[in-house]
């Protein structure tokens, strides 16, 4: 078994639903079927295809967005289909057969982009690279991560954070970014562009097994109490998109009700950030002042 998970999200359009899966279905390239007859290379989009319903399939990465005829509502529909997509995954289902070798690359683009981190460069690709986030300190923690295994080959790489579409990393301080992002941007795109591996599957296995653990914290409330879910709520609402954006991450740690201090976790460009501290007295331990009022006083980053 392969432990994949759908997740259901609508769209912006109320004919197409996304399904969207806990692991990569497709690397390098999106695939769009219109009948049974175009998607003769996809065993799953060929199956899907058996439901009345379905006029056009779509698969990209991680996810399967269908578009439906007006036959059906969503409501009454997503939930078999998302149930058939699981148990044909589960199943060890073929998504994309493979083509056979082609020299042409897929073309993939990679920019460089200043973090508030003076000693982190965040080079964002134009394509998912990870479903979670991912941190390495060293070249031991990387041991499932080709990608990051390389750039720890670069004397001057001293920590690597995945998240998305992009990677952020830390230098020494024995090189200025001036000399060596334009190396780094050329050597990742290369990587990229010749569909080499970001993670391995037993590094997705154990993100995706992490992911599942977090969700059920979330979703168990004995496992928090009820300000610490709060907590978790407001972090991933409020705090994290715009941390990521900085190519950092925020874990919350811990909550403590007897000396209201909140500890978080920061990683990427977060940690080891000079301007951090501010970030967490101004934004982070303010926003939660106010909206947790009398129950929230302090806020804490155990690294970083």
């Amino acid at each position: 078994m392969s432990d994949f998970n759908i997740n259901i999200v609508p769209t912006s359009t109320t004919s197409i639903v996304k399904f969207e899966a806990n692991k990569f279905l497709t690397r390098n390239e999106n695939h769009e079927f219109k009948n049974i007859d175009e998607a003769a290379n996809s065993p799953l989009a060929q199956q899907l295809f058996y439901l009345p319903f379905v006029k056009t399939v779509y698969i990209a990465q991680n996810f399967v967005a269908i578009e439906k005829y007006d036959i059906v509502d969503w409501p009454e529909v997503q939930n078999e289909v998302a149930e058939q997509i699981v148990t044909y995954l589960n199943k060890g289902g073929v998504v994309i057969k493979e083509a056979k070798a082609q020299s042409g690359k897929v073309p993939v683009t990679v920019y460089a982009e200043s973090t508030p981190n003076p000693a982190v460069l965040k080079f964002v690709a134009n394509k998912k690279l990870v479903l979670q986030s991912a941190e390495f300190k060293n070249i031991d923690e990387a041991k499932n991560a080709p990608l990051v295994q390389k750039l720890f080959h670069f004397p001057f790489v001293k920590e690597v954070f995945l998240d998305e579409n992009y990677v952020s990393i830390q230098k020494y301080d024995m090189a200025s970014w001036e000399e060596i992002s334009m190396e780094l941007r050329e050597f990742i795109r290369t990587y990229l562009e010749d569909g080499n591996e970001v993670l391995n599957e037993e590094a997705i296995s154990a993100q995706s097994e992490a992911a599942a653990k977090q969700t059920d914290l979330n979703a168990n409330p004995g496992d928090l109490d009820e300000t610490s879910r709060e907590i978790v709520a407001i972090l991933d609402e409020y705090i994290k998109p715009a941390v990521a954006s900085d190519g950092g991450n925020i874990l919350f740690d811990s909550y403590n009700p007897d000396n209201k201090t909140v500890k978080v976790i920061l990683q990427g460009a977060c940690s080891g950030c000079p301007s951090s501290t501010m970030t967490l007295k101004n934004g982070i331990e303010t926003m939660l002042r106010d909206m947790l009022k009398e129950r929230v006083q302090y806020v804490e980053a155990i690294n970083g």
